[in-house]
């Protein structure tokens, strides 16, 4: 194995193995670390991937249960939450697999260990990387070194993270039985994902929001209609609500909360907490210090808009840096910096980043909110329609939700688009390629769109900008 690289990446996941496959596909000799032994990163082991395979299951039993009576059909209904949870493993594995495959298709080294930074490239020398693993330490040396660690749970203070009682979304996806009850510290995406798969399981569910709105970030009127849906499926919501502090009995755990804003405290039993206030940086034990790569407030490492640290021949992509922390994101990053340095253009449109909750219905978002808008100063139209009058939702009873289509008002040039519905997360790839070309709502209203399907909604938004929507 040569210990001399172009291209040595730290960390496995979607954003490091991505860029040393491309970077190996461009001619690139590249090496990516990853001390789980496991390459994917959180995404694939831990995070995206066995969640939405669990959400998917979670679902098909929820319709199975509760829902074929509507449709004609007759069945007894039995959770096997073991075979549930092996599948999940299933998926897993044959992705991981996936990942050494194409590894070893574009001639990338993967190494397992704890990657270090203990010289930057610079004056002509190679930089230098130390590997401590199972069979000892190995020096590498490259020319370009790209950080790509990607991010940690958030720590709620005061509340010790076991994975048994008190779990972070890592535990959650690995519980041994469905609880009885169910509090989720955290109103995002995955608080809210993780929330929905034991709600359809048969727990009660209960979410704690410090804010005063679910899934900050999302355009407000598209939050409200969420959480209408969530209500309607069974969570209970406190907003403005913190929890400070947690007590083990014999028959659970004690909760104590109290207003955001401070105030009368009251408690909350529950069998699991799930801890999802959000994710962090991981920058520590890097080496990071030691050669002088800049970290700002929050810990995310510092890069101009080429991916290049303050440290010429150091790059980082991913949660670690600015920006969405989103498996797509730090894709997208991965293909520009591997692009950049082997001295091609490699460029991202943030604009143009989709996001989605994979709930049902899924909520889906590209571009910029209205509540965005409005603090930016920019004159827009709206375009809205509701998938009660589409006839494809009708059909398959999935008629919660909106299209809601945001174009500039002098231009027309679609600044954003937000859906909560069936199949969100599909239908809002057509919204984001028409961003990336700078379309007009006008160009989505006269695209013609197969009937009956759930895409005509998007259709049908994009006429109503201008007023001239048509089903109903």
């Amino acid at each position: 194995m040569a210990d001399t690289f172009d291209v040595i990446v730290i960390g496995g996941g979607p954003g490091g193995y991505n860029t040393a496959i491309r970077a190996g596909q461009l001619g690139l000799s590249a090496a990516c670390i990853d001390k789980r032994g496991s390459f994917g990163g959180t995404c694939l082991n831990i995070g995206c991937i066995p969640s939405k395979a669990l959400l998917h299951a979670s679902e098909r039993f929820h319709e199975a249960h509760s829902e074929f009576a509507a449709l004609g059909i007759k069945a007894t209904v039995e959770l096997d939450l073991p075979a549930m949870m092996a599948r999940k493993d299933k998926v897993v594995g044959e992705l991981t697999k996936g990942v050494e495959y194409l590894f070893k298709k574009n001639k990338v080294e993967p190494i397992v260990g704890e990657a270090r930074i203990v010289a930057p490239p610079s004056n002509g020398n190679l930089g230098k990387v130390e590997v401590k693993g199972k069979d000892g330490t190995r020096t590498l040396t490259a020319k370009s070194i790209v950080i790509a660690t990607g991010s940690d749970v958030a720590k709620l203070p005061g509340v010790t993270i076991d994975e048994k009682q008190i779990v972070s979304s890592t535990g959650a996806i690995a519980l041994k039985d469905v609880p009885r009850r169910l509090l989720v510290v955290g109103a995002g995406v995955i608080g809210l994902e993780l929330g929905s798969v034991w709600r359809r399981l048969g727990s009660d569910v209960t979410v704690v929001e410090f804010l005063d709105r679910i899934t900050p970030g999302i355009d407000g009127e598209i939050g409200k209609a969420f959480q209408r849906v969530l209500t309607k499926q069974g969570f209970t919501f406190h907003l403005s609500t913190k929890v400070v502090g947690v007590e083990k009995g014999k028959s659970g755990l004690k909760v104590t909360v109290e207003p955001a804003a401070g105030g009368e405290r009251s408690s909350i039993e529950t069998d699991i907490i799930l801890v999802a206030i959000g994710r962090v940086p991981y920058t520590a034990n890097l080496g990071l210090e030691g050669v002088g790569v800049a970290l700002d407030k929050r810990g995310r490492v510092v890069t101009d808009h080429h991916y290049r640290t303050n440290v010429a021949g150091i790059y980082a992509i991913g949660d670690c840096r600015e920006g969405p922390m989103l498996a797509h994101k730090a894709e997208d990053e991965a293909v520009a910096v591997a692009e950049i340095i082997a001295g091609k253009p490699g460029h991202v449109n943030y604009d143009a980043i989709p996001s989605v909750v994979y709930t049902f219905p899924e909520v889906a978002s590209v571009g910029r909110t209205e509540e965005e808008l409005k603090a930016a100063g920019i004159a827009y139209k709206i375009g809205k329609f509701p998938f009660t009058a589409n006839a494809r939702a009708k059909t398959i009873s999935a008629t919660e939700g909106l299209v809601k289509i945001l174009a500039d008002a002098a231009t027309d040039k679609v600044l954003g688009c937000h859906i909560v519905g069936p199949e969100a997360g599909n239908l809002i790839a057509e919204v984001a390629l028409a961003m990336e070309f700078g379309a007009a709502s006008e160009d989505i209203a006269r695209t013609c769109h197969s009937h009956p399907t759930l895409t005509e909604a998007v259709r049908q938004a994009a006429m109503g900008v201008e007023g001239w929507t048509m089903q109903m």
